[in-house]
């Protein structure tokens, strides 16, 4: 049997032009470009890169944040616009695969959405946070566990997660079920309420990350976004504001299927890429020792019911009494005994 070669992976860290799309596009190309001369097959941006996640949500009362609604869903991404064009166009001039977070616009809702592009620029897979977080639900729509993708591509199998869906142990369950290699992190910057929120801020989530990939024995490419000055004038933070957030937040990583750091933090405020090689003999040294849903899994005791329907708001009577069960899985070794 041939062995696979080494892939090389880069995860951005970096601030987003806050809800200007075009702008974020045109700043999103220089680190395309940089990652594919360093040969890299993969880049990853953070959580709602495009046009960036919304902050304003945080900072004060729903009344005032309602000033930033219009601008924030006219810049959010719609698939088959020109701008999603753009993003596509981006991954085949540089040949390169692009995951990144964004506000997908459908119909009148924003989803916090993970598109992975492939290296021809065709959607590989597009997939909605399954349940956004706290005052993220003001803002944006639900997932469906038909969400809970892992895809097969020409460098490995490739699965993706938002911020904190990486403390959903299920969620998590459904994709290390799926032989997931490459897991996409995907995180905004860690700067709210950093003196009384230790939850929200980098150590913990980078925690996250380092044990998905433990549990899971996968490289898991972490990006986050920095807060800039342009940032925080923009949010109006210490004019209309308290400092809720401040400068920074940046914490982007990758990490190896036994937990390892396999590159060095740039500093919180720093702009730039971290980059990987992945060597995949790695996840089968990891695997042998411990495979939650192979041969370390307990079927008979826990089990995994995954509901893979797509769910949609507006049925038609026939559609409606054909709905049933039959795309549920029980994850596990093998099924219990009876």
């Amino acid at each position: 049997m041939s062995k696979r070669l080494p892939i090389k992976v880069a995860a951005v860290q970096a601030a987003p032009i806050f809800f200007d799309l075009d702008a974020c596009l045109d700043k999103a190309k220089k680190f395309v470009d940089d990652a594919a001369k360093q040969g890299c097959d993969l880049i990853a941006f953070g959580e709602a890169w495009f046009p960036g996640y919304p902050f304003h949500i945080w900072l004060g009362a729903p009344a005032w944040g309602m000033q930033f609604t219009t601008r924030y869903f006219e810049n959010s991404v719609e698939v088959g616009t020109p701008e999603f064009e753009r993003l596509c166009q981006m991954a085949r001039d540089a040949n390169i695969m692009i995951s990144t977070g964004i506000s997908e616009r459908s119909g009148g809702s924003l989803y916090l959405s993970q598109v992975l592009i492939g290296r021809d620029g065709s959607i590989v897979s597009l997939r909605r946070k399954l349940k956004p977080t706290h005052v993220e639900r003001s803002v944006f729509g639900e997932g469906y566990g038909a969400d809970l993708v892992v895809s097969d591509t020409d460098i490995g199998r490739v699965g993706q997660l938002c911020c904190w869906e990486h403390i959903q142990p299920l969620s998590k369950y459904a994709l290390y079920s799926q032989n997931e290699e490459i897991h996409i992190s995907a995180w905004p910057a860690f700067v709210v309420y950093r003196e009384n929120a230790h939850a929200l801020g980098a150590e913990v989530n980078m925690a996250a990350s380092q044990i998905y990939a433990v549990e899971g024995q996968s490289f898991v490419v972490a990006a986050t976004s920095v807060i800039d000055q342009a940032a925080l004038d923009f949010f109006k933070v210490g004019e209309e504001v308290p400092p809720f957030i401040e400068l920074g937040g940046g914490s982007s990583m990758i990490f190896g299927p036994d937990g390892r750091k396999l590159a060095e933090f740039l500093s919180e405020t720093e702009e730039g890429l971290i980059v990987a090689e992945l060597d995949f003999d790695q996840i089968v040294m990891a695997k042998a020792v411990a495979d939650p849903a192979g041969h370390y899994s307990k079927p008979e005791a826990t089990r995994l019911l995954l509901n893979r329907d797509p769910i949609r708001p507006v049925v038609s009577p026939a559609e409606y009494a054909a709905e049933d069960t039959s795309s549920f899985e029980t994850i596990g070794a093998q099924e219990a005994s009876e």
